[in-house]
């Protein structure tokens, strides 16, 4: 049986964009297999690693009738890589083996039976449905994602908190050393909803959403979180505990405050992190009326000096960060200009974008 009959490069896409939640070693040989579900034209193609399942349906030519099956997911991506884009590729199904025939090459790959593939059981208490576009989510996430914990014992900090209430979308990252928080409005009227999503599914979600304005359709329940976009349909479980109040972490009405261009202060900044020891990734921000000195040094006595001019009217301030801490957050913004607010050397501080209400960092100190 003829399952499907395409271009290669069409059924690459389909393949790739289920297969990054692959895992190449798996307690489970089976979840290293893509589910194949073949419908009349209709291909669905299903990945899973028990916590988060990603589907997606696609129209391919081939013989009518229905098959499932389950094949060696990596394996089909990289004969498909090394066959020619423009060429016509089939996949044909004879006893427990599949064919995959693209041109004078053949490839004859094992299979394991469809109804031994895990799926992941769906919740029944999803609640209300809310849709934002693509770009829109993509543009949170890339705001937030790089303050998430990694492997924190605080399990509830390796991942992104979302929450939806009212007309607003709020996303929330935090490692503990630092927090961001960005935020959109919704076309409806929401009741709070908050659920914090793990750490590999924000960044497959980072993956495959496109920059544009297809919406994507959101469902929340207890212990899962459900995704549709673009043909595909992506659910993952949740991670279960509670997240910081933020709102009591973000510092309010700072003394002082600085508004300074974002690429020449990113720039200074890497520049002087190339100075700093790798265990102690310690900058000094020394902020004078119209001036900010960007001092680092290490272990070996060197040292490292940048200086800014700056429309700065406050008391002057000398503060410690991290300064990998600064860069990511600058980094992942695409804003002229920034916005720094500072209380003393010993308070957190607090960076905004000016003409973007939605976006907020908080960032300790450190002592230098």
């Amino acid at each position: 049986m003829i399952v499907l009959k395409a271009p290669q490069e069409k059924v690459l896409g389909a393949l790739q964009a289920v297969s990054g939640i692959v895992e190449r070693r798996h307690t489970l040989p089976i979840l290293a297999n893509v589910l194949i579900r073949k419908t009349g034209a209709q291909v669905e193609f299903t990945t899973s690693d028990l916590e988060i399942q990603v589907r997606t349906t696609v129209e391919f030519e081939g013989d009518a009738g229905n098959f499932n099956t389950s094949v060696g997911a990596r394996k089909l991506i990289d004969i498909l890589r090394a066959l020619p884009a423009d060429q016509t590729v089939s996949l044909t199904a004879n006893q427990n083996k599949l064919t995959l025939q693209g041109g004078k090459s053949r490839f004859t790959l094992q299979t394991l039976p469809a109804e031994d593939f895990p799926l992941v059981q769906e919740a029944a208490d999803f609640g209300p449905t809310f849709s934002v576009p693509q770009k829109t989510l993509k543009s949170l996430i890339g705001q937030v994602h790089f303050a998430m914990a990694v492997h924190d014992i605080r399990y509830y900090l390796n991942g992104i908190l979302f929450v939806a209430e009212g007309k607003q979308l709020t996303l929330v990252a935090t490692d503990g050393h630092r927090l961001a928080l960005a935020s959109a409005t919704l076309d409806v009227e929401m009741p709070r909803q908050e659920v914090i999503l793990p750490r590999k599914t924000v960044l497959e979600l980072q993956r495959l959403l496109k920059d544009e304005d297809t919406p994507i359709e959101m469902r929340f329940a207890g212990n899962q979180a459900k995704f549709t976009f673009s043909g595909m349909e992506f659910v993952t479980k949740l991670v279960e505990g509670k997240f910081p109040d933020y709102n009591r972490v973000i510092p309010k009405n700072h003394r002082n405050s600085v508004t300074l261009g974002r690429a020449p202060l990113l720039a200074s900044l890497q520049r002087a992190a190339i100075l700093t020891s790798e265990k102690f990734k310690g900058v000094r921000l020394n902020f004078e009326p119209g001036l900010l000195r960007i001092v680092s040094s290490n272990a070996e006595q060197e040292e490292a000096k940048e200086e800014l001019e700056i429309d700065y009217t406050g008391e002057p301030i000398e503060i410690g960060f991290n300064v990998t801490y600064l860069v990511d957050a600058l980094a992942n913004m695409s804003q002229e200009m920034v916005k720094i607010e500072l209380q003393d050397p010993n308070s957190s501080a607090l960076m905004t974008i000016p003409e973007h209400a939605g976006f907020k960092y908080v960032v300790m100190p450190m002592r230098i």
